[in-house]
Formats: structure tokens, C-alpha cells, sequence
């Protein structure tokens, strides 16, 4: 389960936030009349289709894993927090529907038309996030039934069971944080084109747009992200603990950057500040912060688990500080000059940032799910309770085909893309071997379709 969902997970933000940002250099383009946004907003929309069609076999396995691995969980629990489920599944078939539209929209519509039908998708990609979210959120601040003398939930509260405590702050801290990854895997793609030399407007646009939402998104994803930790502070002490490291409940607590916690509650290397953990729970010294000493060794991560969770933590707090300078970098730059930076060590920074989100995207599932052990449903049931017999010989078996599979399918997936960009690089230089009258690099998307007979110039034809 850790395997297949850290590796769909690396596509989610192209599922959530593609859309959205293809859909924006597609407005500009017709609202400018510019043929170099129409071009891009296509040659997105293939990538979008590509990277759905991945998702697709990456969601499955997954789906599969939920009733094979984890029988206790959906055989207790699948009633109470089931719908989140549910609605990311509607949200996917819906979503499958309106790529196709979108992509059967190019020359078979009027531009307009085209592009208000495609104005849906980025919804149904939030709705499947909210669906997905708002399971996970279930899971870390259970809510919303009762139990009967067996340890059975009734009484069913599906509005309660959706909205948790940690509903909100989790939702708006995903969706902000995939729309911005999106946002600098894309732009680093045409940043490292800038760097090899390639200054035309196609490069310009293709970099600009994508890291300006992304520069915009930033800073707020640092105040979501301060938001999200105090959330957990007051709803799930044990698990903040874990996060911070702390071992013993008290004020004037110490914060720690990196280091390492053994199982005697001594802590290893890392960088300690005095009181900052106190002063970010609570804004004072004074505040209290609970330890993992304070509930049984059974009922918190181990310390092993507790280190995990600190460094995916610190990671991601390294990582969006770093960011936030490249865009305050970016920001100066376009304030004062309105113009893109000038340095090469910008661009770099600017290539490495998607990758440096991709880590984050991870480092923030770590955080999640390994921060409550031995919790799968918080306070409420064990992992040991829900997972499925694991000294089952076929899980090994599993495991291997998994892997086998994943490597085949991101490697196509890889490839694809790989060719996709070397076939538009050549149409964008002239020296393409198929120019074919209605190629659809040989003119704007929009552009004529000469083997229609009913079509008209402006792409109206059926």
C-alpha cells in the first residue's frame, strides 16, 4: 500500500491542477487572439489526457488494495466514511468524460464553445480531491456515529462524518499545495528550455504562466501549512508530538530541525532552537506541549516512526521556505522590471522546484500516515486490527507483480512524453517529417480543417 500510493500520489497534482492551469492559457489565448497560448493550452491537454489514462491504472490497483488488504477497516468503518469514496469515483468517471469532450473540442467546435465545456473539469477534479480528502480526514478526527456494546458503529452521521475537525484545514492545504506543484513541474520543464537557449515567446509564455500561479500560491501554502500544524496540535497532541519529537509534555519546549529521537526519549543531531516549539503551538513560551511520554508505548508511534515523520516534516518546512524566496525573487522581478529574472541561477532553482514539490507531496503523506501510528482510524482502531494477515504468502507475490507493473507503466508513461516533446520541438523548429495538410502542429488549434466539408475558419465544423 505504501509503494502504489507513494507512487500515484506523485500524479495527483497533474490530475487535480492541470485542468485548471490549461484551461487558463486557454482563456488567454482567446481572449488575446494568441495563437502561442491556444498552442500550449492543446499540447497540455495531451499531456492531461496521457497522465488521466496512467492515473487510471494507478487509481485501481489502489482501489483493489482498500478491500484486500485492509478487510477490517472497510468491513467496520466502509459504512461511516465510505462516501468520501464514492464521490471521488463519480468525480473520476465525470472527469474522464469531460477530457474527452475537451480533447474532441479542438477544430470541432467554436473556440468558445470548446472552452466553456472544458470549464467543468477543474471542478470535477476538486470534487474528487474533497472525496479523497475528506475519507483521510475521517480517519485522523473520526466523527459522526456511536458505538453499540459490540464496537460496532450506528447512528451514522453522514454530514459529521464528512466534515471533521480536520476536514477543512487538510483540503485547502492539498489543494493549494497540488495546484502550485503542477504549477513548478511545469514551469521547470520550459525553464530548463530557457537555459538551453531557448528564449522564444512559446518558451516565455510556457514558463510564465504556470510560475506565477504557483509564486502567487506559495506564501499562502506556508500560512495554510502553519494552519494545518496547529489543527493537529489541538486534535491530535500525540501525533504533533511525534512530528516535533517531543518526548516529555511541558512548556518553554525547544524546537528541533532534523535530529533523531531514540527509544529512551533522548534526541540525536539536528538543530535545536529553545521555546520555538512552545511559541509555533501556541504564540507564547508558555504554551504546553503534549509528549509522547504521556500516553502508553502502545498508543503512540514508536521512536522510529516518530523520526520518520520529524524529517518528512522538516523536509517539507525546508522546502517551502526555499520557495517562498524563489518566488519573492520572481515577485521583485516582475514588480519592479516587469520582466522574468535575469540570472541563470534563478532558472535553476526554478527547474529544481518541481521536483523539490514532488518531495514535499510525499514528505506530507509520510507526515500523515506515519505520525498516527499505530492508528489507522484514530483512537479508535489499530492497524494490527485492520490489515489483512501478513504472513500471507501472496503479498510478497503481489508486492513483486506491483512493482514489475508500476516500473512498465511509468516507464511508458515516461517515454510518451518524452516523444510527445521531441515531435512539437521539431514542429516548433520547421524540420518535422509529417507536415501534412491539418496536421495539428502545422497551424493554431484553431486553425483550418481541410479535410472537413462542413467546417468553417472559425473551427466551427463537425
Amino acid at each position: 500500500m505504501a509503494f502504489t500510493l507513494g507512487s500515484h500520489i506523485l500524479l495527483v497534482p497533474f490530475g487535480v491542477a492541470l485542468p485548471a492551469i490549461t484551461l487558463l492559457m486557454h482563456y488567454r489565448g482567446l481572449r488575446k487572439g494568441d495563437a502561442v497560448a491556444l498552442l500550449l493550452a492543446r499540447r497540455w491537454s495531451a499531456v492531461m489526457a496521457v497522465q488521466f489514462a496512467i492515473g487510471i491504472v494507478t487509481g485501481t490497483v489502489l482501489s483493489f488494495e482498500l478491500g484486500l488488504l485492509w478487510p477490517g477497516m472497510m468491513g467496520r468503518w466502509g459504512d461511516v466514511f465510505g462516501l468520501g469514496f464514492g464521490v471521488e469515483a463519480w468525480a473520476f468517471f465525470l472527469e474522464a468524460i469531460l477530457i474527452a469532450l475537451y480533447l474532441y473540442g479542438w477544430r470541432r467546435l467554436k473556440p468558445w464553445t470548446h472552452f466553456w465545456l472544458g470549464l467543468p473539469l477543474p471542478l470535477a477534479a476538486l470534487m474528487g480531491a474533497f472525496g479523497i480528502v475528506a475519507a483521510n480526514s475521517w480517519m485522523n478526527t473520526p466523527r459522526g456515529f456511536s458505538l453499540d456494546a459490540s464496537g460496532k458503529p450506528v447512528d451514522v452521521d453522514v454530514r459529521r462524518a464528512i466534515f471533521t475537525p480536520m476536514f477543512g484545514p487538510e483540503y485547502w492545504h492539498f489543494v493549494v499545495g497540488v495546484v502550485l506543484t503542477a504549477g513548478y513541474v511545469i514551469a521547470g520543464v520550459y525553464a530548463v528550455g530557457w537555459l538551453r537557449g531557448r528564449r522564444d515567446r512559446y518558451h516565455r509564455l510556457g514558463f510564465t504562466v504556470p510560475f506565477t500561479v504557483a509564486a502567487i500560491l506559495t506564501p499562502v501554502q506556508f500560512v495554510l501549512g502553519d494552519s494545518i500544524a496547529r489543527s493537529v496540535f489541538h486534535k491530535q497532541p500525540v501525533k504533533f508530538a511525534a512530528t516535533e519529537i517531543v518526548w516529555k509534555t511541558d512548556t518553554h519546549v525547544p524546537e528541533y530541525m532534523f535530529g533523531r529521537l531514540h527509544a529512551d526519549g533522548t534526541i540525536s543531531g539536528g538543530i535545536r532552537i529553545p521555546q520555538l516549539d512552545s511559541i509555533l503551538a501556541g504564540f507564547s513560551p508558555d504554551t504546553k506541549v503534549t509528549g509522547l511520554s504521556s500516553v502508553p508505548a502502545s498508543d503512540r508511534p514508536t521512536a522510529a516512526q516518530a523520526t520518520i515523520a520529524h524529517w518528512a516534516f522538516d523536509i517539507m518546512v525546508t522546502v517551502g521556505s526555499l520557495l517562498v524566496l524563489l518566488a519573492l525573487w520572481y515577485g521583485w522581478c516582475r514588480l519592479r522590471r516587469r520582466d522574468l529574472p535575469g540570472s541563470p541561477w534563478f532558472f535553476r532553482c526554478a527547474a529544481l522546484a518541481g521536483g523539490a514539490c514532488l518531495l514535499t507531496v510525499e514528505c506530507g503523506w509520510i507526515t500523515t500516515e506515519v505520525g498516527r501510528q499505530p492508528w489507522i482510524v484514530y483512537q479508535n482502531m489499530r492497524v494490527a486490527e485492520a490489515v489483512t494477515d501478513t504472513r500471507a504468502p501472496t503479498l510478497w507475490t503481489m508486492l513483486g507483480l506491483v512493482v514489475v507493473l508500476y516500473v512498465l507503466v511509468f516507464g511508458a508513461f515516461l517515454t510518451v512524453l518524452l516523444r510527445m516533446s521531441r515531435r512539437w520541438r521539431l514542429a516548433d523548429e520547421g524540420a518535422a517529417t509529417a507536415a501534412a495538410p491539418g496536421d495539428v502542429e502545422g497551424d493554431t488549434p484553431y486553425g483550418p480543417r481541410p479535410l472537413s466539408t462542413t467546417g468553417g475558419k472559425d473551427g466551427g465544423g463537425t
